[in-house]
């Protein structure tokens, strides 16, 4: 279908745009952006008054479970989900069951894509055999396969030569490598961030430097290597710290932030919260202070979700066995929007940290409306508010802490290729 969306205002870091505009789609494609009010024939209109329009959102860091987890989460639901947070494009991990580290199962994974997914789902895929940090895994083949990076997130490669091997590899072959920072030897037993809150409930706590240590060596790996280095979920102002000297150096390293790690504190966890259970952990105010200001500020390049379900079994076990993670695609607009409507981002800085910065460092055809792009596009309403309902959530996970919270900018529609994939038939009516 051709059509065009109307009267909208139009918000695209690519191109430095931001005003009330016009987009029009042909074949799925972006065909050009026009401040005229003349409707070419043949072309359906949408209606965007006072709506807010931008590139797809792209999210980086999630996890869809498929292979192995699908009582968690399979492609279906978690594309679903996906859509209905206003992402067209996403980036899976790699700790399925089994493990993505092979050819073969990174065209098992986007095989199922093909048939069950409602977004673009790229894969990545792992550092190691079976993320155990002992022996490389086959990136040649699985970028063959279509792999976008490499990460063994959730998991640590503790052993630093092979980190270093790693890297001189992954850059041969054009693989950006994600790394999950946390020293584990300071955290056995660990459930929260290590602080007041921790003393206070009687948990063992990680300390903010189990992170620290492993961006800072990550980052001398980098200079060493000249590899393109991916922070994933940054929890701590020292590592924000050594990532901005990294940058400064001209050293290839990005880092991204998650909603909750911006939205939250540990006090979450004061009533033993186990939705609120995430690695890294949620820390101190400082710490959250410190992502937002890095946010503004650019070190932190991206937002992602790190979006986890998980079962009400995996969760429901007391704080010591209980999973880590959070759904995070439903929620994860609104919350990073709240920055908005507190004047600590713009709109502008939000949608590149949302969509065009995430496209960039993946390498993928997404998070712009220049002419001749897919017509992946994002529709929010930002005079609007919605509460969350997790028992609602096209997820299968309902692992949100968020459950009850009021929150701005509800998404209203969703397209991807030119084709919508989400409609809010409750914020389109009110």
């Amino acid at each position: 279908m051709n059509f065009i969306i109307i009267n909208g205002r139009v918000v695209d870091p690519s191109q430095k745009l931001d005003r009330k505009a016009n987009i029009v789609i042909r074949d799925g494609k972006i065909a050009g952006i026009t401040t005229t009010n003349k409707i070419p024939d043949g072309y359906a209109v949408f209606d965007a008054s006072d709506l807010l329009i931008m590139p797809g959102l792209v999210d980086m860091h999630c996890h869809l479970r498929d292979p192995g987890q699908t009582s968690k989460e399979d492609i279906y639901t978690g594309t679903m989900s996906a859509a209905a947070g206003g992402f067209t494009s996403i980036a899976c991990m790699a700790n399925t069951v089994p493990v993505n580290d092979t050819a073969t199962i990174t065209k098992y994974i986007l095989d199922e894509c093909r048939s069950h997914a409602h977004v673009n789902v790229h894969v990545i895929g792992a550092i190691t055999k079976g993320l155990q940090g002992e022996v490389m895994a086959e990136m040649a083949g699985m970028k063959q396969s279509g792999i976008v990076a490499v990460s063994d997130d959730g998991m640590c490669v503790m052993n630093a030569q092979l980190m270093r091997r790693a890297m001189e590899y992954a850059d041969t072959l054009g693989l950006p490598v994600i790394i999950h920072a946390e020293d584990e030897c300071m955290c056995h037993g660990a459930v929260m961030h290590e602080g007041a809150v921790s003393t206070r409930l009687g948990l063992i706590g990680k300390p903010a430097e189990s992170e620290e240590i492993i961006v800072k060596r990550d980052i001398a790996l980098a200079r060493m290597t000249g590899a393109h280095l991916h922070v994933a979920h940054v929890s701590s102002a020292e590592s924000v710290k050594a990532i901005a000297q990294a940058k400064k150096e001209g050293l290839r390293i990005t880092a991204e932030v998650t909603p909750h790690h911006l939205s939250l504190t540990d006090e979450a966890l004061l009533h033993y919260n186990v939705n609120a259970k995430v690695n890294p952990p949620i820390r101190d105010n400082a710490h959250r202070k410190a992502l937002i200001k890095a946010l503004k500020e650019g070190v932190i390049d991206a937002i992602a979700t790190d979006h986890a379900p998980h079962t009400a079994l995996d969760k429901n076990c007391g704080m010591d066995l209980a999973a880590c993670g959070m759904v995070g695609f439903e929620t994860a607009f609104s919350l990073a929007y709240k920055l908005v409507a507190e004047k600590q981002l713009s709109v502008s800085q939000l949608v590149q940290r949302m969509s065009t910065t995430p496209a960039a460092i993946l390498g993928l055809n997404a998070g712009s409306l220049k002419k001749g792009r897919p017509a992946d596009i994002t529709i929010v309403d930002p005079r609007s508010t919605w509460t969350v309902d997790s028992s609602q959530f096209f997820s299968k996970g309902r692992n949100s802490p968020f459950d009850g919270w009021k929150l701005p900018a509800p998404v209203v529609y969703t397209f991807v290729n030119g084709k919508v994939v989400y409609r809010n038939e409750r914020s389109i009516a009110s």
